[in-house]
């Protein structure tokens, strides 16, 4: 059987969509707890020295996406990837970054589960990478979209998690510290 254990030594995080004009459209979580959630995964992301790919759409002048400032607040600086398609994985800049980690586990983030995270998770098997959707830094647009969204990405061999559950696997033996740091996450995502 295989292991179903998240080694963070083989995570990559994708954030995808949580721009101003699209985080807004949650309505399956509202969105001061997906703001919570993405922060949280980011200070993981960070906590574990993660790769982060931010995914975006620029506007239709061309204008950069103005990404939410909990990704910097809880990792740092990032680049951010616009890409032309609904599906992040179908963009040779984000494919290249994942190649060049060598990592095969991807935690996927993002507004709309319906669109922005699905279409990464479903399409990441082709790709050869193990897709683990982080649901409460995922906001849909209603929960029947959603629903049909997170069957077709179980169907598809993709799992989910969450912020607490990935910082308490990550986490590993609590006596060294990057192990605390994670628990401060836990901590911080049972509190907010």
């Amino acid at each position: 059987m295989k292991t179903q254990i998240i080694d963070p030594k083989d995570c990559i995080v994708l954030f995808a969509d949580l721009q101003q004009g699209i985080i807004e459209l949650t309505r399956t979580l509202p969105i001061e707890r997906l703001r919570h959630g993405v922060k949280g995964l980011a200070k993981l992301a960070k906590i574990f020295e993660l790769p982060i790919m931010v995914s975006a759409v620029a506007g239709e002048d061309g204008s950069p996406a103005a990404i939410t400032p909990e990704i910097a607040d809880g990792y740092g600086t990032y680049p951010v990837h616009h890409r032309t398609t609904a599906n992040s994985l179908l963009n040779e800049d984000i494919l290249e970054v994942i190649r060049k980690s060598g990592r095969r586990t991807i935690l996927i983030s993002g507004v709309a589960t319906e669109l922005a995270v699905q279409l990464p998770a479903t399409t990441a098997a082709e790709h050869g990478l193990r897709a683990v959707l982080v649901l409460d830094a995922c906001g849909g647009i209603s929960e029947r979209t959603e629903q049909a969204s997170l069957a077709r990405i179980a169907q598809a061999g993709a799992t989910t998690s969450c912020v607490m559950t990935l910082a308490g696997e990550l986490a590993g033996d609590f006596r060294q510290p990057v192990a605390q740091a994670a628990i401060g996450v836990v901590f911080e995502m049972a509190a907010g």
